[in-house]
């Protein structure tokens, strides 16, 4: 190698060594993990037949209920009758409907305001989060008690986090009620992390709460949500084994590759609200020389042939047909990454339009691309 380019290559060492070093900081509270106003003008011009369809089959939330606050000290059933796996539990279906009900209704009204830019549609948003703040709803929990409800604060909060940095983004929100939302945000997302003294865990799940606590971190401008979420990313990309899986992943036997895709639901978007804050998350490698890049490729092999996760599970995997959410993640990725491979064998598998309300609802229409 020339000494010139041993140079320049020590410089970008020293760079980005340099950079994931330093704290990651708040610059830029109404920075989501989408430009939105570059967004809503690039929907105004839209060609593609998916991003199409999926605008004109979006929920109003407007035409949805106002989902009241569940009274009283959250208490959820496990979501599997026994262990990790196995049957589902219908109890915990029925516990959780007013969560996904509300997580609906936010996310609708967001995308519609970022599809049509009807302020209508963001200000029902915003009032329904308003009235599960002034329940203090997301607080009443103990993970010791039932741990399912502490996972589905993490789901919940994520999801009004995300929802919450697009609609900031609507000037004419009354200051007052986005400030006392934002307060109680903050709230849940500390009680939700301090738990995880007592309670560590480093699958899925802390990648939940580290979306929750980076998207809460942004918009209400608390560093030190947003730098304990990215921490978790780099901790969980150091996870990343010799195949690009997540070892604790694959261990959920026939859901080994569901699970592969659902820890990365809410890394990429963490990965996309760090970039537009400058920190290069999608750059960051562990020692091993794993990125983020290299689980979603072993995601998109696994998909392509699942007998490849034999070597953690010989169990059978459930697959077919995939969910709305499975790739729900890949629009950002493929809008930032279009030409990678793991980006084209995704973008043939996506002939639908993705939604995962935990991740902002219709990411077609948040991500999609509009060619």
């Amino acid at each position: 190698m020339r000494p010139t380019r041993v140079l320049l290559a020590a410089a970008l060492i020293v760079c980005c060594t340099r950079s994931f070093a330093a704290t990651p900081e708040v610059r830029d509270a109404h920075a989501s993990f989408l430009e939105v106003r570059t967004r809503q003008k690039d929907l105004h011009a839209v060609s593609s037949a998916r991003v199409k369809g999926a605008i004109a089959h979006l929920d109003s939330c407007l035409a949805l209920p106002v989902i009241e606050a569940p009274q009283g000290r959250m208490i959820i059933p496990r979501h599997y009758l026994t262990g990790s796996d196995g049957p589902i539990n219908p109890a915990e279906h029925e516990a959780t409907a007013p969560y996904n009900a509300f997580e609906r209704r936010i996310t609708a009204g967001m995308n519609r305001y970022v599809a049509t830019g009807d302020l209508s549609e963001a200000a029902c948003a915003q009032q329904q989060i308003h009235a599960w703040a002034q329940a203090e709803e997301l607080m009443d929990y103990d993970p010791k008690e039932s741990s399912q409800a502490w996972y589905q604060v993490e789901w919940t909060l994520a999801a009004t986090a995300v929802a919450e940095s697009v609609l900031v983004n609507d000037r004419k929100l009354d200051a007052a009620t986005i400030q006392q939302d934002m307060a109680w945000l903050n709230h849940v997302a500390h009680r939700m992390i301090d738990f995880e003294a007592t309670h560590p865990a480093h699958n899925n799940h802390h990648a939940w709460r580290a979306l929750g606590a980076v998207a809460t971190g942004v918009v209400t401008e608390d560093t030190k949500l947003f730098a304990w979420g990215v921490d978790v990313f780099r901790e969980e990309v150091d996870q990343i084994d010799v195949r690009g899986a997540f070892p604790l992943e694959m261990q959920r036997k026939e859901n080994s590759i569901h699970y592969q895709a659902f820890a990365l639901q809410p890394l990429i978007p963490i990965a996309e609200f760090a970039e537009r804050q400058g920190v290069p998350l999608y750059a960051y490698a562990s020692k091993s020389g794993k990125t983020i890049q290299d689980a979603v490729l072993f995601l998109t092999q696994a998909v392509a042939d699942p007998s490849i996760v034999t070597v953690y599970t010989p169990v059978p995997q459930k697959l077919r047909p995939l969910s709305r959410d499975f790739y729900s993640f890949g629009e950002f990725y493929l809008h930032r990454f279009p030409s990678r491979p793991e980006s084209i064998a995704m973008q043939a598998e996506m002939q639908e339009a993705t939604y995962a309300s935990r991740i902002g609802g219709n990411t077609t229409v948040l991500a999609g691309d509009i060619r």
